[in-house]
């Protein structure tokens, strides 16, 4: 029989109209855009404003507009997985609140946890079920809004995030296009170096961890970065050589938008020229789980079916994986 897997038939993403420049920034703390762009290479990052808004009111309209490109009704819909660490709330999944406010009725969804590898993860577990043959249309969302966990009074960490949302559909075919495979890795006693202290059920809310200033990112910067540059870098290049291919084979490296020293690094081991990494990370900072889909969508009009596409990112947990996905389509009219 003839494999199915699971290809890229759309990709939509959504970021919020607010950019929080450096030099809004570096009046809020003791930074400059120099400082920022020398050491991650960012220039602004989106945030969603408002009272009661969320993360699925990112990945709303990024699904809905994904529904829309690819005249999918939200009644054909499978299931719906969202890569997230900042839910709406502890529970119902995020997931759960985007199929409601999409009218998304006959799919199952749940919420993938894995930081900045979680579009990865999530990416591959959509994959499966499409490949199981029981499933025919997937979407796949990325979406944190990084803003509501971000420390505003620490420049080391509140440079780096922005607020945004990307979605991808996935549908089978016998082609060889679509997730090709996989590398995925964790190692659990790197938590310690990046993490949120409290809200879980380890450090449950109360007036000492609010006071506290617990509930923010906190991450030891050099550690995070040795381990990222070589974790990253490594992944990406282990599936090339799984795989047999070269750097001529490779149309586009897809890297998680972190820091462009990690970047550039993920790029030079796998042999690549800089003019076939995607880079956006000056305009949208580090946006967790939506970096790649946001990525994608950036580039998709530079896209052709065909073409290698390896994705590779690093996250807290520590988490890391890479993917090699064939992309199934040429441009879309207009674009």
């Amino acid at each position: 029989m003839t494999r199915i897997r699971a290809a890229v038939t759309g990709i939509n993403a959504w970021v919020p109209e607010y950019r929080l420049t450096n030099q809004e920034l570096s009046t809020m703390v003791d930074t400059t855009d120099e400082w920022i762009m020398q050491r991650v290479g960012i220039k602004e990052r989106r945030i969603l404003k408002g009272e009661g808004k969320g993360t699925s009111d990112l990945g709303e309209p990024a699904v809905r507009g994904l529904l829309e490109k690819t005249n999918t009704s939200p009644d054909e819909v499978d299931l719906l997985i969202c890569a997230t660490i900042t839910p709406d709330m502890a529970f119902p999944a995020t997931a759960n609140i985007i199929c409601d406010k999409v009218g998304i009725k006959n799919a199952f969804s749940f919420d993938i946890g894995a930081a900045c590898s979680g579009f990865l993860f999530a990416l591959q577990t959509g994959a499966s079920y499409v490949e199981s043959g029981r499933y025919k249309k997937v979407i796949v969302v990325g979406a944190d809004k990084m803003s509501s966990i971000t420390d505003y009074t620490d420049r080391t960490t509140c440079t780096l995030f922005g607020d945004a949302a990307g979605a991808v559909l996935l549908e089978p075919t016998q082609e060889e296009y679509g997730v090709m495979d996989h590398i995925f890795k964790v190692d659990g006693s790197g938590r310690k170096y990046l993490h949120m202290k409290a809200g879980g059920s380890l450090r449950p809310s109360s007036h000492e961890t609010v006071g506290g200033r617990e509930h923010f990112v906190y991450q030891e910067g050099q550690a995070v970065f040795k381990f990222a540059v070589s974790n990253m870098a490594d992944v990406a290049a282990e599936i090339m050589e799984k795989n047999n291919l070269r750097p001529d084979d490779i149309a586009w490296l897809v890297p998680h938008q972190a820091n462009l020293r990690i970047i550039d690094a993920t790029g030079r081991r796998m042999g690549l020229p800089p003019e076939k990494v995607m880079i956006n990370i000056q305009n949208y900072g580090n946006t967790t789980a939506a970096t790649i889909p946001l990525c994608i969508w950036d580039f998709e009009n530079r896209l052709r079916k065909g073409d290698n596409l390896i994705l590779a990112a690093f996250g807290g947990g520590f988490t890391w994986g890479s993917i090699w996905l064939k992309w199934a389509y040429d441009p879309l009219p207009g674009k």
